[in-house]
């Protein structure tokens, strides 16, 4: 019996965690207890085991360097600066302006108000990467709008919480820093790798809003003439002035970019970049004829499209793209960012005189809400060193490989499975959970078949975002309940009575876009190119060193990482080979087969 257990111990343990999580204990705790307690058991089980436990007492030792190894990885670094950002542009208002901006540009288009949700949805996951500030927020300034304007119930919360997840995708996302991280790959590769889908997410929920706005159109009207603020004297829109300006700049700027050896995507977002400089320019100088008493150059809307939704955009835009072309580290590139924010938070109060814009209040909240969630995330991290320690010393990670490898239908069934997997799995784990105890046992598997890790890291990616939609546990949902109406309100505007947003409303909302999400993990299986980061490799990347594979059984010698992480300590007789799940583990290169260990 005592054979039996001690040969089959790491499935046994990966059943207890999963046991201690649907329990309700914490992720961190349950990992940790969960790692030590069968560290104790395998080493007393060791004996018994035929040489398939390979821990002994002095491993314990190696625990601090591992944790140190954690605190002092670099890539992590950029988690806190992208939340704090994201955190400053938020409180500032500038969702609400954004809102307001785009909803007043579609006008009296039916489903105005859901592209204007989607747009400023993809637009606030590019510069908040925190999916519960961008559901929040959109709930309590949109939702209230919608419904205002007949939209019904149902569409509008399942248009605001899809919205709100596409921070999952959309980069600078936490959830690809993560991946990134655990699988061994450049924060930048993720990215690129992730723009394309990220934009046919988006996309695909437009396309869904026009569907439903075009066949049911009482579910999503236009706003009505007397909700239209920016009108020209003559009484137009101003549309003819906002399309020029677009085109002039556009073009501008794709002539000067196309004299330079950029490609891809860095081509792309540094077009973006100059053209946006560009309408400031243009509309700055508008402004300033205006105020003079002249005729301006630009329409009152497109001075305000551009005044407001330009900024944000600039500051993504110069973020990526030094990350893109190879000037900045992810890490700096987040540190620009933060900076950025409270500048463009601080010009927002000096522009309106509102020092509910940009305060020390703001900055505090936003740094204490960055502060929790980095620490959220350094426990699971940690948690996950002192687990991955004990199942690598019972071999359970050639257990995980060995299991996945053989399924059925080679790389395509193993994709399937994983998904299929994942999918589930998010019912009851986030995103942080699923990134720190699953990938790290999938990536092997992955790497074994031959599957490029970017290319996986996205599909993962986009799969992982339905953790926050599908019912009955997703994230979102729970976000936008604790914010939208539970009680009939008098509408502030209007004075009617709105009737209240039922928990059913908010979850038979969320199904199409579960839908949309699935269809977008098919396409991505179907068509790897998508994932483009090997046809435009990022110019100027930092290698990511690995260990070649061993061929005769031996645990292999780690070689420096490009960050400082401390050596490993001397093996210790009867150790087990050396954790590569974790952040600032050095990562293995599948190219030659695994060897499988067998007691």
């Amino acid at each position: 019996m005592l054979e039996l257990i001690a040969q089959n111990l790491a499935p046994i343990m990966f059943a207890a965690l999963v046991l201690f999580l649907l329990l309700g204990y914490p992720a961190a705790f349950s990992l940790a207890a969960v790692g030590l307690i069968f560290f104790v058991v395998g080493v007393e089980l060791a004996p018994y085991s035929g040489g398939a436990i390979n821990l002994s007492w002095p491993l314990l030792g190696t625990l601090p360097e591992r944790i140190y190894g954690v605190m002092t990885n670099d890539t992590l670094l950029a988690i806190p600066f992208f939340v704090f950002m994201g955190l400053i542009l938020e409180r500032s208002g500038m969702a609400e302006d954004l809102l307001e901006t785009v909803g007043q540009l579609f006008g009296t288009v039916n489903g105005g108000l859901a592209y204007a949700v989607i747009l400023v949805g993809a637009l606030l996951a590019a510069t908040t990467g925190v999916v519960a500030a961008s559901v929040i927020s959109m709930g309590l300034i949109s939702l209230p709008i919608m419904l205002r304007y007949g939209y019904d119930a149902r569409f509008a919360t399942g248009t605001i919480a899809a919205s709100g997840t596409l921070a999952q995708i959309v980069p600078p996302s936490l959830v690809l820093i993560v991946l990134a991280d655990q699988l061994g790959r450049s924060v930048g590769d993720m990215y690129t790798g992730a723009l394309v889908p990220g934009l046919m997410l988006a996309g695909f929920y437009l396309l869904f809003a026009f569907v439903v706005s075009s066949i049911w159109t009482q579910a999503a009207p236009g706003l009505p003439l007397d909700a239209i603020i920016h009108r020209e004297p003559d009484g137009s829109r101003g549309y003819a002035s906002l399309i020029a300006l677009a085109a002039i700049c556009g073009t501008i700027a794709w002539l000067i970019m196309r004299r330079t050896t950029y490609a891809g995507a860095d081509l792309v977002i540094l077009t973006l970049a100059l053209s946006v400089s560009l309408a400031i320019v243009a509309a700055g100088a508008s402004w300033t004829i205006r105020q003079a008493h002249g005729p301006s150059l630009l329409s009152a809307l497109a001075e305000q499209v551009v005044f407001v939704m330009v900024p944000p955009l600039l500051l993504i835009f110069l973020v990526l793209g030094t990350i893109f072309i190879g000037v900045a580290t992810p890490t700096e590139g987040g540190a620009m960012g933060a900076v950025g924010a409270m500048l463009l938070a601080l010009a927002k109060r000096l522009s309106t005189g509102d020092r509910a814009r940009f305060s020390l209040d703001i900055v505090r909240s936003a740094a204490r809400a960055t502060a929790k969630l980095s620490a959220f995330v350094m426990f699971i991290l940690i948690g996950a060193r002192i687990f991955s320690l004990t199942f690598y010393g019972t071999n359970g990670h050639l257990w995980v490989e060995h299991l996945l490898v053989s399924l059925p239908g080679g790389e395509v069934g193993f994709l399937i499975f994983v998904n299929v997997l994942v999918f589930f799995l998010a019912f009851f784990l986030d995103f942080f959970e699923l990134a720190f105890i699953i990938v790290p046992l999938l990536a092997p598997a992955a790497q074994a078949l031959g599957i490029d890790l970017i290319w996986f890291g996205v599909i993962l990616a986009v799969n992982m975002q339905t953790s926050f939609m599908h019912p009955p546990f997703g994230f979102a949902l729970f976000y936008l309940r604790s914010v939208a109406p539970r009680l009939p309100y008098a509408d502030k505007v209007t004075g009617r009575t709105m009737p209240a947003v039922t928990t059913g409303q908010i979850y038979w909302g969320a199904v199409p876009f579960v839908v949309i999400q699935c269809v977008m993990v098919a396409l991505l299986i179907a068509f790897p190119g998508l994932v483009r980061h090997d046809a435009v490799p990022t110019p100027g990347a930092r290698p990511q060193p690995g260990i070649a594979a061993p061929t005769d059984g031996t645990v292999p010698a780690f070689k420096s990482q490009g960050f400082a992480l401390p050596p490993y300590p001397p093996a210790i007789p009867g150790a087990p080979p050396p954790d590569t799940s974790g952040p600032g583990a050095p990562t293995l290169d599948m190219s030659v087969p695994p060897v499988i260990v067998k007691p």
